[in-house]
This record gives structure tokens, sequence and C-alpha cells, in this order.
């Protein structure tokens, strides 16, 4: 599909007209300390993958309501000091996959850990091992909605509370340099990076690719290819409730952990992408609060973004960081 969306001009000074909840940092502050109730209790136990250049551990921790987590920790093979620490999260369907499919941030020398997103793992890759065991109200059948009825209930609550988690948990491994913390993903983990980065005060670099879960106001009438269109079914179907939905949804929007953004940043878009139209990735990166922040912009592609091109954008990029 040809450009769809403002111009490039116009991308570059797009905000959003998502309305921030005058509670949203107590709502996220309150939240993060309910799961600070449980002990995180990180167990990292190694894996024989036949791998002889990484070590790798599998990792479980406590997420949200002290459900068990799991995720992939990958170190070089050769490390006996605390290396940089990359935390990624997957796109949107996908979990943790298998070890072998995780070597680019460990080949060049640095701690990687990738979280396991709940109750995902059934569309792509090499599938999950974390439910969810939280039910919810009536849902479009996807994750977008499931539990839409109130910002407490919302299933991105219990996901951007783990992906908090995941970090800590990354961090508390003695070969992990927690002062060099970067957080990165593409689609719903680029996303998920933005929370991070709202959320962990002291990341050294973030890096969201064609960030999913931003915007909603305008993803949700602009685009109709899933996941947004998840939502939009639903309405179509619960006719009356756009606004209590919206309003649910503000609390998760990208938009307003960018605003909170601490660290350096590498966004990516692609003006082509008509599953995170780039005006929703520009409102992100638009807001995100650190002066210290670029855009790769992929003039002719969809939601692949710039792929192995922007993976090489990022590791030059983050010699400056970690």
């Amino acid at each position: 599909m040809a450009w769809f969306d403002l111009s490039l001009d116009e991308l570059r000074e797009y905000r959003s007209d998502s309305v921030e909840p005058e509670d949203f940092d107590a709502f996220w502050t309150k939240t993060l300390q309910e799961a600070r109730e449980h002990d995180l209790d990180a167990r990292f136990e190694p894996v024989d993958t036949g791998l002889s250049t990484v070590t790798v551990y599998d990792v479980t921790f406590a997420g949200f309501g002290g459900h068990p987590v799991k995720g992939w920790l990958t170190l070089p093979a050769a490390a006996e000091e605390p290396v940089p620490l990359v935390v990624e999260f997957v796109g949107y369907g996908g979990g943790r996959g298998l070890p072998h499919e995780h070597l680019l941030w460990a080949s060049t020398g640095r701690a990687h850990f990738v979280m396991d997103t709940r109750g995902q793992g059934s569309t792509w890759g090499g599938g999950g091992d974390t439910a969810d065991p939280v039910g919810g109200a009536p849902a479009y059948p996807g994750f977008m909605t499931r539990g839409i009825d109130a910002p407490e209930n919302y299933y991105y609550r219990r996901v951007f509370t783990d992906a908090v988690r995941a970090v800590e948990a990354a961090r508390s491994h003695p070969l992990t340099d927690a002062s060099r913390t970067v957080a990165t993903g593409a689609s719903q983990g680029g996303g998920i990076t933005l929370v991070v980065g709202g959320l962990v005060p002291d990341l050294v670099a973030v890096a969201p690719d064609v960030p999913f879960l931003c915007d909603y106001p305008r993803a949700v009438t602009m685009t109709d290819r899933h996941p947004y269109r998840e939502i939009s079914l639903y309405l179509k179907t619960h006719r009356g409730r756009a606004e209590d939905a919206l309003r649910t949804l503000s609390y998760f929007d990208g938009v307003h952990f960018a605003a909170r953004g601490r660290a350096p940043a590498l966004f990516s878009a692609a003006l082509e992408d008509q599953t995170c139209p780039p005006s929703t990735i520009y409102a992100a990166f638009n807001s995100w609060a650190h002066d210290d922040k670029r855009i790769e912009v992929y003039d002719f592609n969809d939601h692949e973004g710039g792929g192995p091109y922007q993976e090489a954008a990022k590791l030059r990029w983050l010699r400056s960081y970690a």
C-alpha cells in the first residue's frame, strides 16, 4: 500500500489527542507497589542448548500478582564480570521461543534477557510458556479487549507490570550490569519498551521499533488491520461503550509513558505501516521526554519496518550507551 497517513513534515509536528488520566502516575505507582509485595523470586536454571559461544538460563520470576513469568537469559560464554544488559520484549502473539532464536545481543558481548508474554506464544515463532491465570469480562478474541471494562482489569496492566519485573529479574543476575540496562522490542515489544522507559527511571537507552499500543484514539479509527481492529470490532458489538473503552486504554497508551521517558531513545517507523500507522508512532516519539532521541524512517516498508537494517542501526547506536 502507498503512503496513507500524514506527510513526513506533518508527522514531525503531530501530537496525539489521547487524554492522560489525572491519576495516571498514582495508578501505576500503586500497581507496581502491589506487585512488589510479592518476592521477585528470580530463578536461573542453566540450559543445555548445544551452543558453545553462549550460556543460557531458563528464567522464572514473579510478575503481576506474583504469577510466574518465564524468560531466557543469554550471556556470552566467556563472561566473568558483569556485562551490559539488553532486555527485549516480543511482538503480539509471540512468546519467548527457543534459546537459539536469540543470539544477536549476546554476540556483541552483552547479556540478553527476553521476556515471555503471558497468555501469548501461539501465533508465530517458537512458542510461549507463561499462562495468564486472570479471567475477564466479555471480550473480542485476542488480547486487546480483555478486561477493557476497567483499567484495573485490563490485560496489559498485567503485561506491563511483568515487563518492569522482568527488568528487575534480569538485573538480579550477578553477571548483568544493572547500571547499563537497555530496553528494546518491536511492535508490541516496542510498545512495552516505551512503558518500561516511562516506568523504570535509570535505563541507559531504549530502542522501540515500530511500536504498537500508542495513540489509541487515532489508531482504532484509522486502521482496519488487527490487532487494533479487535477494539473496533468489540465496540461494533458493544455499542455506546467507546468512551469507557478509550478511558481504560488511556492508562496504557504509549504516548503517556513516552512523556516520562528518561533515557536516550532510538525509534523506527515505516510509512506504509498499516498495523501501526506512522502517526501513532510519531505521537509517542514526539512526546518522548528525553532530548537525546532519533527516529529511523523506512519510506516504503509496512510493519516489517527496517528489519535487519534496523538491527544494524541499533548495533551502531548502542555503542555510545552500553
